[in-house]
């Protein structure tokens, strides 16, 4: 579904021009997120779910929220975001080095969206 100017606008505004999910300020080049996947089929070029092209299942997005989502669902999204220490702890040096010196506390919190707050 290509969005109209005036469609864009209201996505950016759903939640005061900010992300729906981490909940930092929007830039003019934003992504409209589909919040239930749509997934397309690049090759074939196809859509799985034609249904889900409504502007109610929009959240605006900044680009690395929207990236990191993917064609997820938010519970997929959510548990996706809970691995990444576990990724950093497995993987990154500098974390582990930066958590030893006590610059890195790591929390059991809950991902909530920002959306998910209002």
């Amino acid at each position: 579904m290509k969005l109209s100017k005036s469609q864009r606008e209201v996505i950016a505004q759903k939640y005061g021009g900010k992300c729906a999910y981490c909940g930092c300020e929007l830039g003019k080049s934003f992504h409209a997120d589909h919040i239930e996947p749509v997934r397309r089929n690049w090759w074939e070029n196809t859509v799985m779910h034609p249904e889900r092209e409504t502007l109610e299942n929009y959240n605006p997005s900044c680009a690395s929220c929207n990236i990191q989502k993917n064609s997820y669902t938010l519970d997929q999204f959510r548990e996706n975001i809970k691995q990444f220490v576990n990724s950093l702890n497995q993987y990154s040096t500098q974390y582990k080095f930066a958590k030893r010196y006590g610059l890195i506390k790591e929390t059991e919190i809950e991902v909530k969206f920002y959306f998910e707050t209002l």
